[in-house]
């Protein structure tokens, strides 16, 4: 994709896309994936809302 953390704007384009009729199913997904990084990021990153918005909060966005 590119240098940017994942999920970076082309992967978020291609996420939307793929659950384009699911956003609920995408929510989901996103916070399954946020799940498997907390640990790693959490070292990293250690304020929760900066990894909700980064995996989460985009996908309630119209």
């Amino acid at each position: 994709m590119c240098a940017a953390p994942w999920p970076c704007q082309p992967a978020r384009l291609l996420l939307l896309l793929d659950y384009r009729r699911d956003r609920v199913a995408l929510s989901i997904h996103m916070a399954g994936c946020l799940f498997d990084a907390t640990a790693d990021l959490m070292a990293a990153n250690p304020n929760p809302a900066d990894l909700f918005d980064r995996f989460i909060g985009w996908t309630a966005r119209p």
